[in-house]
């Protein structure tokens, strides 16, 4: 901890108290969306290993339930953690009630509310289609104004202080809130079709680029950098010890919030993005090695001397395997940002693996740890049962290592696959589906070890309510502190030290460390348009298409395809010309995708006949017998929504596609008309008539025209 003041304090005694009920509140509710989370995840590992498991229902698909798992995992179960620790710690460390008990309550009911709704929107398909960043408008407006209402009450209780520097914890906080406001705000930018309904300001490789930057940074500051701040706080008071190194400390705050920001584009490597973004996304990937493994060393040392005790006591158990899983996935992230490496490991299932090593070794077994230290101080009572916790520790464990190892066997097996080519120069694999058969069986391992996961957290569950209900509230504990006066100041302190004593000034500049490379990066590519030569042939979608589009976004169509042609030879061999980036100028949102459970689609137009993908929707099997694709029957069913078109079309225009104000008038006719040909075209090969007005025509129109555009065209530089 914080060392104490050299000076005597002479300033006005006064009394406070902490507001732990909010606490308690935002425990009980980690606790609830943790089990919800879980449950998703490990139902969409099954229906990844058994088609099956989606039930042939529309609400429940892998497409539906992935950004729901996705969401509760990172916001509704991290993000309540979150709260609770930094309102647990942030009082104590400023001694000081937070700034307003209503505020409070607004944070806490305003964002349960946001997590109901995203769980009402999603598994109906209300979606921006941009991952990590599903929700529609009018919640990422109530996000936005949570938020604020968190950062106000986080600041006004740091004004209030009686601590005159702020302790490590708070800074990786400050950096935590103005971070995650930046980059929830340009990412969220849109442009409303209807209340839900909306599309992307941006485009094509400048929405890719904004969008990872966000994605990226996502998981830096709402899932590393408030963690590590719990970590700073609650490992040293669960030991019983100082932080190991103050000065790694200040290396490690400063040298992370500004080098993460920049890292970015390594989810983008060999695909249109500029190759200077995407060198620079590198680079600075493998700087992060360095205050990663700063953190996890600082807290891993603090432990040293208790090592007897982490081997008995459930709540440095669980903190010392966390900061173990931070220091895998620390490096791992790095060596995937190589692009040797990450040639073979994006859009394999390796990536997932790495994911989940760094939210359930990291986030959830920090949270485990935390829980079980808090719960019994706000109950004012013991653990209920070590032997649980003991239980719950190794069955995380456990199967945290059977989704690991078989994720990366998966994902490596699938990139040796994809990319092997004979002495002839022909692709030895050249069906995916082959890739498909040969890792479901280590689907089926993954899908085991997250049921063992999710086992461990309903132990956890149990033990902590056990616990609550053992115990006590009490009465509020009244403290007594000295107000900050002149006299609090040190004299001779160091520069970091003194800076620490202006928390408003240490706010500006940790923003301004990851404004420095949000700019450098995301502004030349927005203002400018010289990263992308211009393509004649590239035309608007036609209303019809449109339409299916905003279908195959519905459906999540994006999370197990990919819309992006490296320029690999077995890309090129696969899939055909490697992409280009004027090729996605009206795509709002960009649809490349970062995983590929199925194959690449960017040339998937005029590949099959409409025939081949009517079957195809209504059951995969009947074109590819061994795939794991859920079937979409409700496509053939559902009439296709026309009475939003003239909408959507005047948006797009507004965002600068090019269409016509005949265009916009004329869409819905023209829109029913493509419609009947493909109608047609299926009628003769015996679908009955009634398809023509039904949503699975506006999908096939959508597939068929993707990299139809685009082939050995003239380009107009």
């Amino acid at each position: 901890m914080s060392s104490p003041s050299a000076v005597h304090r002479t300033g006005r005694l006064e009394t406070y108290s902490y507001d732990d009920q909010i606490v308690r509140m935002f425990i009980v509710a980690t606790i609830i969306w943790g089990a919800v989370a879980m449950l998703v995840g490990v139902t969409i590992a099954f229906q990844l290993a058994t088609w099956k498991m989606n039930f042939g229902l529309q609400w429940i698909t892998f497409g539906r339930l992935r950004p729901l798992h996705t969401n509760a995992a990172i916001f509704a179960f991290c993000g309540n953690a979150m709260f609770a620790g930094i309102y647990y710690s942030h009082q104590r460390l400023l001694k000081a009630r937070l700034f307003n008990d209503v505020l409070s309550r607004i944070h806490f009911w305003g964002w349960q509310a946001i997590i109901v709704s995203a769980a009402l929107t999603l598994p109906f398909g209300i979606t921006r289609g941009k991952e990590y960043a599903e929700l529609e408008w009018p919640i990422t407006i109530a996000i936005a104004v949570i938020w604020v209402v968190f950062a106000v009450n986080f600041f006004g209780t740091l004004i209030r202080r009686r601590e005159r520097h702020i302790f490590v914890a708070i800074w990786f906080y400050i950096a935590t809130i103005l971070t995650v406001a930046v980059l929830h705000i340009v990412n969220g930018l849109g442009l409303p079709v209807t209340i839900f309904k909306s599309y992307s300001v941006y485009a094509g490789v400048q929405d890719a680029l904004v969008q990872w930057w966000y994605g990226h940074n996502a998981v830096a500051f709402f899932l590393t950098t408030p963690f590590l701040g719990l970590m700073y706080y609650f490992v040293p008071k669960a030991a019983n010890r100082p932080v190991y190194s103050y000065r790694l400390s200040v290396v490690h705050f400063w040298s992370l919030v500004f080098i993460y920001i920049w890292a970015g584009p390594h989810h983008l490597l060999y695909t249109t993005l500029p190759e200077w973004v995407q060198t620079l996304g590198m680079v600075f990937s493998i700087a992060l090695w360095a205050p990663s493994w700063g953190g996890m060393i600082n807290g891993l040392m603090t432990l040293r001397g208790v090592w007897d005790k982490v081997r008995t006591d459930p709540v440095l158990k669980f903190m010392a395997l966390a900061l173990t899983f931070y220091g895998m996935a620390t490096f791992e992230g790095p060596l995937l940002s190589i692009k040797s490496v990450n040639s073979i490991g994006h859009f394999t299932d390796w990536i997932p693996g790495h994911v989940h090593a760094g939210t359930i070794g990291w986030n959830y077994l920090l949270i485990a740890g935390i829980l079980y230290y808090m719960v019994p101080k706000l109950w004012n009572t013991e653990i209920f049962s070590k032997k649980i916790a003991n239980t719950q520790f190794w069955l995380a464990t456990i199967g945290l290592a059977l989704y690991y190892v078989s994720m990366v066997s998966a994902g490596i097996t699938q990139s040796l696959m994809w990319r092997a080519i004979d002495v002839n120069g022909k692709l030895v694999y050249p069906n995916f589906i082959e890739t498909v058969v040969k890792i479901v069986p280590m689907y089926w391992v993954r899908a085991f070890g997250g049921t063992f996961v999710f086992i461990s957290f309903l132990l956890m569950t149990y033990n902590l309510f056990k616990t609550m209900n053992q115990g006590t509230i009490g009465e509020i504990e009244v403290f007594e502190a000295y107000a900050l006066d002149d006299s609090s100041l040190e004299e001779n302190a160091g520069h970091h030290r003194k800076l620490e004593g202006l928390p408003m000034v240490f706010a500006v500049l940790s923003l301004i460390a990851i404004l420095v490379g949000s700019a450098i990066e995301i502004v030349p590519s927005l203002l400018s348009n010289q990263y992308i030569t211009k393509i004649d042939a590239v035309k608007p979608y036609k209303p019809l298409e449109l339409l299916g589009r905003d279908i195959y976004l519905r459906e999540g169509c994006y999370l197990c395809h990919s819309q992006q042609v490296r320029p690999m030879a077995h890309e090129v061999l696969r899939y055909g010309k490697n992409s280009e980036a004027g090729e996605f100028i009206y795509d709002h949102p960009f649809q490349w995708g970062s995983k590929r459970t199925g194959p690449d689609l960017a040339r998937i137009g005029g590949k099959y006949p409409n025939m081949w993908h009517y079957r195809h929707m209504i059951n995969p099997r009947d074109v590819t017998p061994q795939s794991i694709m859920p079937i979409y029957k409700w496509l053939v069913e559902q009439k296709l929504d026309l009475s939003t078109l003239t909408k959507k079309l005047s948006v797009m225009k507004q965002l600068g596609v090019p269409y016509s104000d005949v265009d916009i008038a004329s869409g819905v006719e023209n829109a029913q008309a493509q419609a009947k040909l493909i109608s047609a075209d299926l009628m003769n090969q015996g679908v009955p008539k009634e398809v023509e007005d039904k949503e699975l025509i506006a999908l096939i129109a959508y597939l068929q025209r993707m990299g139809t555009d685009y082939g050995s065209l003239p380009v107009n530089k």
